[in-house]
Protein backbone atom coordinates (compact mmCIF):
# COMPACT_ATOMS: atom_id res chain seq x y z
CA UNK A 1 0.00 0.00 0.00
CA UNK A 2 1.24 3.48 -0.81
CA UNK A 3 1.13 6.32 1.70
CA UNK A 4 1.53 9.88 0.47
CA UNK A 5 1.43 12.90 2.79
CA UNK A 6 0.85 16.31 1.19
CA UNK A 7 1.27 19.50 3.21
CA UNK A 8 -1.49 21.84 2.03
CA UNK A 9 -1.13 24.44 4.78
CA UNK A 10 0.92 25.72 7.73
CA UNK A 11 4.01 25.31 5.54
CA UNK A 12 6.54 28.02 6.41
CA UNK A 13 3.67 29.98 7.87
CA UNK A 14 1.65 29.59 11.06
CA UNK A 15 -1.85 29.32 9.60
CA UNK A 16 -3.91 27.16 7.22
CA UNK A 17 -3.12 23.80 8.83
CA UNK A 18 -4.18 21.06 6.38
CA UNK A 19 -2.57 17.68 5.63
CA UNK A 20 -3.80 15.17 3.06
CA UNK A 21 -2.93 11.48 3.48
CA UNK A 22 -3.54 9.16 0.52
CA UNK A 23 -3.35 5.37 0.54
CA UNK A 24 -4.33 2.88 -2.17
CA UNK A 25 -7.92 2.86 -0.92
CA UNK A 26 -8.54 6.04 1.05
CA UNK A 27 -7.93 9.76 1.32
CA UNK A 28 -8.28 11.69 4.55
CA UNK A 29 -7.33 15.01 6.10
CA UNK A 30 -5.76 16.10 9.33
CA UNK A 31 -7.19 19.63 9.90
CA UNK A 32 -8.63 22.00 7.31
CA UNK A 33 -7.72 25.47 8.54
CA UNK A 34 -8.07 28.99 7.24
CA UNK A 35 -5.07 31.04 6.15
CA UNK A 36 -4.50 34.28 8.05
CA UNK A 37 -1.98 37.06 7.60
CA UNK A 38 -1.09 38.93 4.42
CA UNK A 39 -3.82 39.32 1.78
CA UNK A 40 -1.90 37.19 -0.73
CA UNK A 41 -1.98 34.30 1.74
CA UNK A 42 -5.62 34.88 2.73
CA UNK A 43 -6.59 34.79 -0.94
CA UNK A 44 -5.97 31.03 -0.84
CA UNK A 45 -9.12 30.72 1.30
CA UNK A 46 -11.19 31.85 -1.70
CA UNK A 47 -9.48 29.64 -4.26
CA UNK A 48 -10.21 25.99 -5.04
CA UNK A 49 -8.92 23.24 -2.76
CA UNK A 50 -5.85 21.44 -4.18
CA UNK A 51 -7.86 18.21 -3.93
CA UNK A 52 -11.45 17.13 -4.60
CA UNK A 53 -13.47 17.43 -1.34
CA UNK A 54 -15.84 14.72 -2.61
CA UNK A 55 -12.99 12.19 -2.56
CA UNK A 56 -12.07 12.74 1.11
CA UNK A 57 -13.30 9.84 3.26
CA UNK A 58 -12.93 11.42 6.71
CA UNK A 59 -11.09 14.06 8.74
CA UNK A 60 -9.19 14.13 12.01
CA UNK A 61 -9.28 17.56 13.71
CA UNK A 62 -6.61 18.54 16.25
CA UNK A 63 -8.53 21.49 17.74
CA UNK A 64 -11.06 24.24 17.09
CA UNK A 65 -8.87 27.26 16.33
CA UNK A 66 -9.84 28.75 12.97
CA UNK A 67 -6.37 28.25 11.47
CA UNK A 68 -6.99 24.51 11.95
CA UNK A 69 -10.76 24.25 11.40
CA UNK A 70 -11.86 27.36 9.53
CA UNK A 71 -12.30 25.88 6.03
CA UNK A 72 -14.37 22.88 7.12
CA UNK A 73 -17.66 24.60 6.14
CA UNK A 74 -16.24 25.28 2.68
CA UNK A 75 -15.08 21.67 2.44
CA UNK A 76 -18.57 20.39 3.26
CA UNK A 77 -20.20 22.95 0.95
CA UNK A 78 -18.09 21.57 -1.89
CA UNK A 79 -19.05 17.95 -1.38
CA UNK A 80 -17.27 16.44 1.64
CA UNK A 81 -19.72 14.23 3.55
CA UNK A 82 -17.45 12.07 5.72
CA UNK A 83 -17.19 12.08 9.51
CA UNK A 84 -14.95 14.58 11.33
CA UNK A 85 -13.38 12.99 14.41
CA UNK A 86 -12.64 15.39 17.27
CA UNK A 87 -12.81 15.57 21.06
CA UNK A 88 -16.00 16.75 22.72
CA UNK A 89 -14.34 20.00 23.81
CA UNK A 90 -13.27 20.70 20.22
CA UNK A 91 -16.76 19.96 18.90
CA UNK A 92 -18.40 22.29 21.42
CA UNK A 93 -15.98 25.11 20.62
CA UNK A 94 -16.32 24.53 16.86
CA UNK A 95 -20.07 24.90 17.36
CA UNK A 96 -19.35 28.50 18.41
CA UNK A 97 -16.38 29.35 16.25
CA UNK A 98 -17.39 28.15 12.80
CA UNK A 99 -20.80 29.89 12.66
CA UNK A 100 -19.11 33.02 14.03
CA UNK A 101 -16.50 32.77 11.27
CA UNK A 102 -19.28 32.51 8.69
CA UNK A 103 -21.07 35.52 10.15
CA UNK A 104 -17.87 37.61 10.16
CA UNK A 105 -17.27 36.76 6.52
CA UNK A 106 -20.81 37.77 5.60
CA UNK A 107 -20.48 41.14 7.38
CA UNK A 108 -16.98 41.92 6.12
CA UNK A 109 -17.73 40.94 2.53
CA UNK A 110 -20.85 43.12 2.64
CA UNK A 111 -18.68 46.07 3.75
CA UNK A 112 -16.08 45.25 1.09
CA UNK A 113 -18.73 45.06 -1.62
CA UNK A 114 -20.01 48.52 -0.67
CA UNK A 115 -16.47 49.87 -1.11
CA UNK A 116 -16.00 47.90 -4.33
CA UNK A 117 -19.25 49.28 -5.75
CA UNK A 118 -18.00 52.84 -5.22
CA UNK A 119 -14.71 51.90 -6.90
CA UNK A 120 -16.37 50.12 -9.81
CA UNK A 121 -14.97 46.73 -8.80
CA UNK A 122 -16.65 43.33 -8.95
CA UNK A 123 -18.59 41.92 -6.02
CA UNK A 124 -16.96 39.33 -3.77
CA UNK A 125 -18.76 36.23 -2.47
CA UNK A 126 -18.09 35.01 1.11
CA UNK A 127 -16.12 31.77 1.40
CA UNK A 128 -19.14 30.44 3.33
CA UNK A 129 -21.86 31.83 5.55
CA UNK A 130 -23.16 31.05 9.03
CA UNK A 131 -25.75 28.63 7.65
CA UNK A 132 -23.02 26.65 5.85
CA UNK A 133 -21.09 26.47 9.12
CA UNK A 134 -24.11 25.25 11.07
CA UNK A 135 -24.70 22.56 8.45
CA UNK A 136 -21.15 21.14 8.63
CA UNK A 137 -21.43 20.65 12.41
CA UNK A 138 -23.63 17.61 11.68
CA UNK A 139 -20.50 15.79 10.44
CA UNK A 140 -18.62 15.92 13.75
CA UNK A 141 -18.14 12.66 15.66
CA UNK A 142 -16.81 12.77 19.26
CA UNK A 143 -13.81 10.74 20.40
CA UNK A 144 -12.14 10.35 23.78
CA UNK A 145 -8.50 10.86 24.62
CA UNK A 146 -6.29 7.75 24.56
CA UNK A 147 -8.90 5.54 22.85
CA UNK A 148 -8.23 4.08 19.40
CA UNK A 149 -10.74 4.73 16.61
CA UNK A 150 -10.74 2.98 13.21
CA UNK A 151 -12.33 5.32 10.63
CA UNK A 152 -11.65 2.93 7.74
CA UNK A 153 -9.92 -0.41 7.21
CA UNK A 154 -6.15 -0.04 7.53
CA UNK A 155 -6.18 3.27 9.45
CA UNK A 156 -6.30 3.77 13.22
CA UNK A 157 -6.11 7.03 15.16
CA UNK A 158 -5.68 7.99 18.80
CA UNK A 159 -6.03 11.47 20.33
CA UNK A 160 -3.67 12.75 23.05
CA UNK A 161 -4.14 15.86 25.18
CA UNK A 162 -1.96 18.61 23.67
CA UNK A 163 -2.50 21.10 26.53
CA UNK A 164 -3.13 23.96 24.08
CA UNK A 165 -6.84 24.85 24.38
CA UNK A 166 -9.95 23.06 25.57
CA UNK A 167 -10.21 19.79 23.62
CA UNK A 168 -6.89 20.20 21.79
CA UNK A 169 -5.10 17.05 20.71
CA UNK A 170 -2.02 15.60 19.14
CA UNK A 171 -3.11 12.79 16.85
CA UNK A 172 -1.34 9.45 16.52
CA UNK A 173 -2.09 7.56 13.30
CA UNK A 174 -1.25 3.99 12.32
CA UNK A 175 -1.33 3.03 8.63
CA UNK A 176 -1.20 -0.58 7.49
CA UNK A 177 1.04 -1.00 4.45
CA UNK A 178 2.27 -3.88 2.31
CA UNK A 179 5.81 -2.54 2.07
CA UNK A 180 8.50 -5.00 3.29
CA UNK A 181 10.34 -2.15 5.03
CA UNK A 182 7.28 -0.82 6.89
CA UNK A 183 4.31 -3.13 7.49
CA UNK A 184 2.81 -0.44 9.69
CA UNK A 185 3.61 3.26 9.72
CA UNK A 186 3.11 5.34 12.85
CA UNK A 187 2.61 9.08 12.38
CA UNK A 188 2.18 11.75 15.04
CA UNK A 189 0.71 15.17 14.25
CA UNK A 190 1.58 17.48 17.12
CA UNK A 191 -1.25 19.94 16.50
CA UNK A 192 -0.43 22.96 18.67
CA UNK A 193 1.55 22.06 21.80
CA UNK A 194 0.72 24.02 24.93
CA UNK A 195 3.22 25.22 27.53
CA UNK A 196 3.68 23.25 30.72
CA UNK A 197 2.25 26.01 32.94
CA UNK A 198 -1.27 26.42 31.55
CA UNK A 199 -4.10 27.80 33.66
CA UNK A 200 -6.64 25.18 32.62
CA UNK A 201 -4.72 22.17 31.28
CA UNK A 202 -2.13 19.58 32.30
CA UNK A 203 1.20 19.29 30.50
CA UNK A 204 0.90 17.92 26.94
CA UNK A 205 1.32 14.19 26.39
CA UNK A 206 1.89 11.89 23.38
CA UNK A 207 3.40 8.51 22.45
CA UNK A 208 7.04 7.75 21.67
CA UNK A 209 8.79 5.54 19.12
CA UNK A 210 7.10 6.72 15.91
CA UNK A 211 8.06 6.81 12.24
CA UNK A 212 7.10 10.36 11.29
CA UNK A 213 6.59 13.40 13.49
CA UNK A 214 4.78 16.37 11.98
CA UNK A 215 5.63 19.03 14.54
CA UNK A 216 4.66 22.66 15.04
CA UNK A 217 7.47 25.23 15.33
CA UNK A 218 5.58 28.47 16.05
CA UNK A 219 7.91 29.63 18.83
CA UNK A 220 10.88 27.46 17.90
CA UNK A 221 13.17 30.47 18.16
CA UNK A 222 11.87 31.95 21.39
CA UNK A 223 12.70 31.19 25.00
CA UNK A 224 10.36 32.64 27.58
CA UNK A 225 11.18 33.16 31.22
CA UNK A 226 9.72 30.42 33.40
CA UNK A 227 6.80 32.11 35.11
CA UNK A 228 4.63 30.91 37.95
CA UNK A 229 1.00 31.94 38.23
CA UNK A 230 2.01 34.62 40.75
CA UNK A 231 4.73 35.90 38.40
CA UNK A 232 2.17 36.28 35.63
CA UNK A 233 -0.21 38.15 37.96
CA UNK A 234 2.63 40.51 38.93
CA UNK A 235 3.33 41.36 35.28
CA UNK A 236 -0.33 41.86 34.47
CA UNK A 237 -0.86 44.05 37.55
CA UNK A 238 2.06 46.26 36.48
CA UNK A 239 0.71 46.63 32.95
CA UNK A 240 -2.82 47.49 34.12
CA UNK A 241 -1.56 49.99 36.72
CA UNK A 242 0.60 51.73 34.11
CA UNK A 243 -2.29 51.81 31.62
CA UNK A 244 -4.57 53.47 34.17
CA UNK A 245 -2.19 56.31 35.13
CA UNK A 246 -3.76 58.87 32.81
CA UNK A 247 -7.38 57.77 33.30
CA UNK A 248 -7.28 55.90 30.00
CA UNK A 249 -8.58 52.65 28.63
CA UNK A 250 -6.76 49.34 28.30
CA UNK A 251 -7.64 47.68 24.99
CA UNK A 252 -6.70 44.02 24.66
CA UNK A 253 -7.00 42.26 21.28
CA UNK A 254 -7.47 38.70 22.47
CA UNK A 255 -8.09 35.36 20.86
CA UNK A 256 -11.65 34.47 21.78
CA UNK A 257 -10.82 30.96 22.96
CA UNK A 258 -8.55 30.29 25.95
CA UNK A 259 -6.60 33.59 25.99
CA UNK A 260 -9.75 35.56 26.77
CA UNK A 261 -10.78 33.16 29.52
CA UNK A 262 -7.29 33.18 31.10
CA UNK A 263 -7.16 36.98 30.99
CA UNK A 264 -10.58 37.35 32.56
CA UNK A 265 -9.71 34.95 35.38
CA UNK A 266 -6.46 36.80 36.14
CA UNK A 267 -7.98 40.29 35.92
CA UNK A 268 -10.80 39.34 38.29
CA UNK A 269 -8.29 37.81 40.71
CA UNK A 270 -6.28 41.06 40.70
CA UNK A 271 -9.45 43.06 41.36
CA UNK A 272 -10.61 40.76 44.16
CA UNK A 273 -7.22 40.96 45.89
CA UNK A 274 -7.17 44.76 45.62
CA UNK A 275 -4.14 44.96 43.33
CA UNK A 276 -5.96 46.85 40.55
CA UNK A 277 -9.01 49.13 40.73
CA UNK A 278 -12.57 47.91 40.35
CA UNK A 279 -13.34 49.11 36.82
CA UNK A 280 -15.75 47.98 34.11
CA UNK A 281 -14.47 45.00 32.11
CA UNK A 282 -16.08 44.79 28.67
CA UNK A 283 -16.03 41.47 26.87
CA UNK A 284 -16.90 42.68 23.38
CA UNK A 285 -16.97 39.55 21.28
CA UNK A 286 -20.03 37.39 20.70
CA UNK A 287 -17.71 34.47 20.01
CA UNK A 288 -15.71 34.97 23.20
CA UNK A 289 -18.96 35.23 25.18
CA UNK A 290 -20.19 31.92 23.79
CA UNK A 291 -16.77 30.29 24.17
CA UNK A 292 -16.66 31.37 27.82
CA UNK A 293 -19.95 29.56 28.35
CA UNK A 294 -18.43 26.43 26.79
CA UNK A 295 -15.56 26.69 29.29
CA UNK A 296 -18.06 27.02 32.12
CA UNK A 297 -19.88 23.94 30.81
CA UNK A 298 -16.57 22.03 30.87
CA UNK A 299 -15.36 23.52 34.18
CA UNK A 300 -15.19 20.14 35.90
CA UNK A 301 -12.67 18.96 33.29
CA UNK A 302 -10.42 22.01 33.72
CA UNK A 303 -7.71 22.56 36.26
CA UNK A 304 -8.85 25.51 38.42
CA UNK A 305 -12.30 25.18 36.86
CA UNK A 306 -14.08 26.08 40.10
CA UNK A 307 -12.09 29.30 40.51
CA UNK A 308 -12.82 30.19 36.89
CA UNK A 309 -16.56 29.72 37.37
CA UNK A 310 -16.44 31.96 40.44
CA UNK A 311 -14.47 34.65 38.62
CA UNK A 312 -16.95 34.78 35.74
CA UNK A 313 -19.72 35.73 38.19
CA UNK A 314 -18.15 39.13 38.94
CA UNK A 315 -20.55 42.10 38.55
CA UNK A 316 -17.73 44.05 36.83
CA UNK A 317 -17.93 41.89 33.71
CA UNK A 318 -20.14 43.37 31.01
CA UNK A 319 -20.78 41.35 27.87
CA UNK A 320 -21.83 43.06 24.65
CA UNK A 321 -23.59 40.77 22.20
CA UNK A 322 -24.90 43.27 19.67
CA UNK A 323 -23.10 45.78 17.48
CA UNK A 324 -25.15 48.57 19.07
CA UNK A 325 -23.97 47.56 22.55
CA UNK A 326 -20.40 47.47 21.24
CA UNK A 327 -20.66 51.01 19.89
CA UNK A 328 -21.87 52.27 23.28
CA UNK A 329 -18.48 51.39 24.82
CA UNK A 330 -17.01 54.34 22.93
CA UNK A 331 -18.90 56.66 25.31
CA UNK A 332 -17.28 55.24 28.45
CA UNK A 333 -14.80 57.61 30.07
CA UNK A 334 -12.05 56.99 32.61
CA UNK A 335 -10.37 53.70 33.36
CA UNK A 336 -11.90 50.61 31.83
CA UNK A 337 -10.78 47.41 30.12
CA UNK A 338 -11.94 46.24 26.68
CA UNK A 339 -11.26 42.68 25.54
CA UNK A 340 -12.25 42.09 21.92
CA UNK A 341 -11.40 39.72 19.09
CA UNK A 342 -9.56 39.13 16.89
CA UNK A 343 -6.23 38.53 18.56
CA UNK A 344 -4.23 39.59 15.47
CA UNK A 345 -6.45 42.70 14.98
CA UNK A 346 -7.41 41.66 11.46
CA UNK A 347 -11.13 41.03 11.92
CA UNK A 348 -14.02 41.53 14.30
CA UNK A 349 -14.82 44.38 16.66
CA UNK A 350 -11.27 45.06 17.81
CA UNK A 351 -10.67 47.20 14.72
CA UNK A 352 -13.45 49.58 15.77
CA UNK A 353 -11.84 49.95 19.23
CA UNK A 354 -8.40 50.47 17.72
CA UNK A 355 -9.75 53.24 15.48
CA UNK A 356 -11.21 54.84 18.62
CA UNK A 357 -8.13 54.47 20.84
CA UNK A 358 -4.88 54.25 18.87
CA UNK A 359 -4.76 58.02 18.41
CA UNK A 360 -5.29 58.71 22.14
CA UNK A 361 -2.13 59.24 24.17
CA UNK A 362 -3.76 58.02 27.39
CA UNK A 363 -4.90 54.70 25.91
CA UNK A 364 -2.95 51.44 25.99
CA UNK A 365 -3.16 48.53 23.55
CA UNK A 366 -1.81 45.29 25.01
CA UNK A 367 -1.01 42.47 22.57
CA UNK A 368 -1.07 39.09 24.31
CA UNK A 369 -0.78 36.51 21.52
CA UNK A 370 1.11 35.57 18.38
CA UNK A 371 0.98 38.17 15.60
CA UNK A 372 1.48 36.71 12.12
CA UNK A 373 3.40 38.69 9.51
CA UNK A 374 1.19 40.99 7.50
CA UNK A 375 -1.48 41.33 10.19
CA UNK A 376 -2.40 44.64 11.79
CA UNK A 377 -1.30 43.25 15.17
CA UNK A 378 2.18 42.51 13.81
CA UNK A 379 2.41 45.98 12.24
CA UNK A 380 1.55 47.56 15.61
CA UNK A 381 3.98 45.28 17.44
CA UNK A 382 6.73 46.35 15.04
CA UNK A 383 6.27 49.98 16.07
CA UNK A 384 4.19 51.59 13.31
CA UNK A 385 3.56 55.31 13.82
CA UNK A 386 0.38 55.18 11.72
CA UNK A 387 -1.81 52.41 10.33
CA UNK A 388 -4.69 52.02 7.91
CA UNK A 389 -7.85 50.44 9.29
CA UNK A 390 -10.73 49.83 6.90
CA UNK A 391 -9.23 52.32 4.47
CA UNK A 392 -8.71 55.10 7.05
CA UNK A 393 -5.39 56.39 8.36
CA UNK A 394 -5.05 56.30 12.15
CA UNK A 395 -2.07 57.80 13.96
CA UNK A 396 -0.58 55.60 16.68
CA UNK A 397 -0.16 57.69 19.83
CA UNK A 398 -1.37 55.09 22.33
CA UNK A 399 1.09 52.93 24.25
CA UNK A 400 1.43 49.60 22.44
CA UNK A 401 2.63 46.80 24.67
CA UNK A 402 3.43 43.20 23.74
CA UNK A 403 3.17 40.90 26.74
CA UNK A 404 4.06 37.27 26.01
CA UNK A 405 2.64 35.68 29.16
CA UNK A 406 -0.55 34.16 27.74
CA UNK A 407 0.70 32.20 24.77
CA UNK A 408 -0.99 28.86 24.21
CA UNK A 409 2.13 27.56 22.45
CA UNK A 410 5.19 26.00 24.04
CA UNK A 411 8.37 28.02 23.53
CA UNK A 412 11.49 26.63 21.86
CA UNK A 413 12.69 24.85 24.99
CA UNK A 414 9.26 23.35 25.57
CA UNK A 415 8.99 22.12 22.00
CA UNK A 416 12.44 20.53 22.06
CA UNK A 417 11.65 18.80 25.36
CA UNK A 418 8.38 17.53 23.89
CA UNK A 419 10.12 16.20 20.77
CA UNK A 420 12.85 14.56 22.86
CA UNK A 421 10.17 12.70 24.82
CA UNK A 422 8.77 11.33 21.55
CA UNK A 423 12.08 9.69 20.59
CA UNK A 424 12.97 7.69 18.69
CA UNK A 425 11.51 9.13 15.49
CA UNK A 426 12.69 6.52 13.02
CA UNK A 427 12.04 8.12 9.63
CA UNK A 428 11.73 11.93 9.60
CA UNK A 429 10.54 15.05 11.42
CA UNK A 430 8.56 17.58 9.37
CA UNK A 431 8.64 21.07 10.86
CA UNK A 432 5.39 22.92 10.13
CA UNK A 433 3.17 25.65 11.60
CA UNK A 434 5.93 28.22 11.91
CA UNK A 435 7.43 31.16 10.10
CA UNK A 436 10.85 30.66 8.59
CA UNK A 437 12.77 32.09 11.55
CA UNK A 438 10.97 29.84 14.03
CA UNK A 439 11.47 26.72 11.91
CA UNK A 440 15.16 27.41 11.34
CA UNK A 441 15.71 27.98 15.04
CA UNK A 442 13.82 24.79 15.89
CA UNK A 443 15.88 22.90 13.31
CA UNK A 444 19.09 24.10 14.95
CA UNK A 445 17.87 23.28 18.45
CA UNK A 446 17.08 19.71 17.39
CA UNK A 447 20.49 19.30 15.77
CA UNK A 448 22.07 20.54 19.01
CA UNK A 449 20.01 17.84 20.73
CA UNK A 450 21.85 15.29 18.58
CA UNK A 451 19.23 14.58 15.94
CA UNK A 452 20.19 13.97 12.30
CA UNK A 453 19.66 17.16 10.30
CA UNK A 454 19.09 15.12 7.12
CA UNK A 455 15.97 13.67 8.72
CA UNK A 456 14.44 17.08 9.43
CA UNK A 457 12.36 18.58 6.63
CA UNK A 458 10.81 22.04 6.30
CA UNK A 459 8.02 21.49 3.74
CA UNK A 460 6.93 24.19 1.34
CA UNK A 461 3.25 24.68 0.55
CA UNK A 462 1.84 21.70 -1.40
CA UNK A 463 4.97 19.54 -1.00
CA UNK A 464 4.16 15.82 -1.03
CA UNK A 465 6.09 13.01 0.65
CA UNK A 466 6.20 9.29 -0.04
CA UNK A 467 6.04 7.86 3.48
CA UNK A 468 6.90 4.33 2.40
CA UNK A 469 9.98 5.21 0.34
CA UNK A 470 13.40 4.49 1.84
CA UNK A 471 14.43 8.16 1.63
CA UNK A 472 11.48 10.52 2.23
CA UNK A 473 11.51 13.67 0.16
CA UNK A 474 9.28 15.84 -2.02
CA UNK A 475 7.13 13.65 -4.24
CA UNK A 476 6.56 14.73 -7.86
CA UNK A 477 3.31 16.68 -8.28
CA UNK A 478 1.65 17.76 -11.51
CA UNK A 479 0.90 21.42 -11.95
CA UNK A 480 2.23 24.58 -10.24
CA UNK A 481 2.20 25.39 -6.54
CA UNK A 482 -0.56 27.67 -5.34
CA UNK A 483 2.09 30.05 -3.97
CA UNK A 484 5.84 30.02 -4.33
CA UNK A 485 7.71 29.39 -1.05
CA UNK A 486 9.34 32.82 -1.02
CA UNK A 487 5.89 34.48 -0.86
CA UNK A 488 4.42 32.39 1.96
CA UNK A 489 4.62 33.74 5.49
CA UNK A 490 5.83 37.20 4.54
CA UNK A 491 4.41 40.70 4.30
CA UNK A 492 3.11 41.25 0.76
CA UNK A 493 2.50 44.09 -1.69
CA UNK A 494 -0.74 45.00 0.08
CA UNK A 495 1.27 45.73 3.23
CA UNK A 496 3.82 47.68 1.15
CA UNK A 497 1.02 49.72 -0.44
CA UNK A 498 -0.50 50.63 2.93
CA UNK A 499 2.93 51.70 4.15
CA UNK A 500 3.52 53.74 0.99
CA UNK A 501 0.18 55.58 1.34
CA UNK A 502 1.04 56.48 4.92
CA UNK A 503 4.55 57.64 3.95
CA UNK A 504 3.20 59.79 1.10
CA UNK A 505 0.63 61.43 3.37
CA UNK A 506 3.29 62.06 6.02
CA UNK A 507 5.64 63.67 3.47
CA UNK A 508 2.85 65.89 2.18
CA UNK A 509 1.85 66.89 5.72
CA UNK A 510 5.43 67.87 6.59
CA UNK A 511 6.21 69.65 3.32
CA UNK A 512 7.07 73.35 3.75
CA UNK A 513 4.34 74.69 1.46
CA UNK A 514 2.08 73.88 -1.48
CA UNK A 515 4.95 74.29 -3.91
CA UNK A 516 6.96 71.61 -2.09
CA UNK A 517 3.91 69.36 -2.11
CA UNK A 518 3.59 69.87 -5.83
CA UNK A 519 7.20 68.78 -6.34
CA UNK A 520 6.51 65.55 -4.40
CA UNK A 521 3.41 64.79 -6.43
CA UNK A 522 5.15 65.50 -9.76
CA UNK A 523 7.94 63.08 -8.83
CA UNK A 524 5.38 60.41 -8.00
CA UNK A 525 3.55 61.05 -11.27
CA UNK A 526 6.85 60.84 -13.18
CA UNK A 527 7.60 57.47 -11.51
CA UNK A 528 4.16 56.16 -12.52
CA UNK A 529 4.51 57.45 -16.09
CA UNK A 530 7.89 55.72 -16.35
CA UNK A 531 6.19 52.34 -15.91
CA UNK A 532 4.39 52.85 -19.23
CA UNK A 533 0.85 52.53 -17.80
Amino acid sequence: MTAILTVHGAARTVTGSCYLIETNDHKFLVDCGMFQGAKTLKALNYGPFPFDPREIDFMLLTHAHIDHSGLIPKLAKQGFTGPIYATRGTIDLAGCMLPDSGHIQEVEVEELNRRNARRGRERVTPIYNAEDAEECLKLFKPVKYDVWVRPVEGVRARFWNAGHILGSASIEIELDTDAPSARQLRLLFSGDIGPNAQTFHPAPDSPENIDYLICESTYGGRTRPKLTHDDRLDILATEVTEAFKDHGALVIPAFAVERTQELLADIVELVDTGRIPRVPIFLDSPLAIRATQVFLDHAEELENGGAFSKAMATPLLRTTETAAESMQIERVEGNHIIIAASGMCDAGRIRHHLKNHLWRQNSTVMLVGFQAKGTLGRILADGAKAVRIQGEEVKVRARVRQVDIYSGHADGDGLVNWVEARMPVKRAILLVHGEEEGMEAMHKRLIDLGLDGERMIEPALDDAFDLVAEAPGPHARPGPRRLQPEIVGRADWHNDLSRLWLDIEEELDHAADDRARGVILRKLRHALDATGH
